[in-house]
């Protein structure tokens, strides 16, 4: 008989209770329709927490399960972002221009109200033209079909040539490292009209709820981003059940016994990677107007490794363990990077959590990797697990051996 996908897949139905759950208690206690004990500004760190544990899931499939260890997928979360901050920039700075222009005597051609908003785009950069990158700005549909399109197209066509030509392990992994950085350079340079440095800057200004609080429009996207975790969680839960979790995990474990099957590997590799950077995608323009302001340095390499690292920390091969790793590390990275956590004065010398974050970051994946190989989540799977059965013999007929248990006698 078919197990059903509750059945597959316990856990999901857990997690969404939770998450449940807890987005409700958060709502309560924000500022905006609650109690007021959750500030704003921390209900926007728990909204991009959010986000991260979704592109932390995308990353454990890729790798935990289809054991392909990419180092640029944090690219593709950025370039979501950069998609929609495109949008936001534009309709912020149209209805600046539209409404300092009314003083004029004369109307204000169209021709003149598009180059006073290239002006104040690109004038940081010493430019007032709209770049062919800009093209599509002023459609907020478009830019968000690029969300999903962009890094799905890019991941399609960095897969198939990397995947038909069979490389895999760390030259693979070297490969979307090298992309991420070439990615970042691109971005940037001056004309591809995304600021360089400067980055975009003022998303958390969302054209048209300028009446809104900051309050409300933060309690706003944090609801789409727990929607957006719970649904790409069962996306990916299905997607790693059954028939096509199996192979991928068998690509994991002998991707040249799984060949010599007859699989087409290339194949269920380009899915898996193509999916993960669509959702990667997603994430990222979540995450980036709650953050206000995106830039090259967010999507160099060093972001993705640090992905890899929260995965490992919760365990991969777990999807809870990726929700885990990334909510985790995120949160203990702004509470040691903020400024709340208390230096330790040792009389020689005092210990500033803001310079010494990194080096925890790295002892503690040191650590986990050492003593505790199958993450936090790991853990939780220890609790959980059926004892073994006390088998008598290896296939013997006696009650309790393997071939009783599997009732498949000879």
């Amino acid at each position: 008989m078919k197990k059903t996908f509750i059945a597959r897949n316990p856990s999901a139905l857990w997690f969404l209770a939770a998450l449940a759950i807890f987005t409700i208690l958060v709502t309560v206690l924000s500022e905006s329709v609650g109690a007021g004990i959750i500030s704003t500004s921390f209900l926007k760190t728990l909204g991009k927490t959010l986000c991260l544990c979704l592109v932390a899931i995308a990353m454990d499939v890729v790798w935990g399960y289809c054991g392909i260890l990419s180092l640029g997928h944090f690219a593709f979360f950025g370039i979501g972002g950069y998609a929609i901050g495109m949008w936001l920039m534009y309709a912020r700075t149209e209805g600046i221009v539209v409404t300092s222009l009314q003083s004029n005597p004369l109307p204000s051609t169209p021709q003149e109200i598009t180059d006073a908003i290239g002006t104040q785009i690109f004038g940081v950069v010493g430019s007032s033209e709209f770049p062919a990158l800009w093209a599509f700005s002023q459609s907020l549909p478009l830019q968000l079909l690029a969300v999903v399109l962009v890094p799905g197209l890019l991941a399609l066509v960095f897969g198939w040539l990397a995947f038909r030509s069979r490389v895999t392990g760390v030259y693979l992994s070297i490969l979307t490292q090298a992309m991420t950085l070439a990615l970042s350079l691109y971005f940037f340079q001056n004309d591809t009209g995304l600021r360089g440095n400067n980055g975009l800057s003022g998303l958390q200004n969302i054209p048209g709820l300028e009446d809104r609080s900051q309050a409300t429009v933060s309690l706003w996207f944090f609801w789409a981003s727990a929607a957006a975790l719970a649904m790409g969680y069962i996306l990916f839960a299905y997607v790693v059940s059954g028939k096509f979790g199996s192979v991928i995990r068998a690509i994991r474990d002998n991707e040249a016994r799984v060949r010599f099957l007859g699989y087409h590997v290339e194949h269920y590799k380009l899915f898996v990677f193509t999916i993960t950077a669509m959702v990667a995608g997603i994430a990222g323009a979540l995450y980036y107007p709650q953050a206000g302001i995106i830039n090259p340095a967010e999507i160099a390499p060093i972001a993705s490794i640090y992905l890899a690292v929260w995965v490992a920390i919760g365990g991969r091969g777990r999807l809870y363990g990726a929700v885990i790793g990334a909510t985790v590390v995120s949160l203990l990275s702004s509470w040691f990077t903020g400024g709340s956590a208390p230096n330790i004065n040792l009389g020689f010398y005092e210990i500033r959590w803001t310079d010494w974050w990194l080096v925890l970051l790295g002892v503690s994946f040191v650590l986990v990797t050492l003593f505790l190989p199958k993450g936090i989540g790991g853990l939780f799977d220890a609790l959980v697990r059926k004892p073994d059965v006390d088998r008598q013999g290896d296939y013997g007929p006696d009650k309790g051996a393997w071939r009783d248990e599997e009732g498949a006698p000879e």
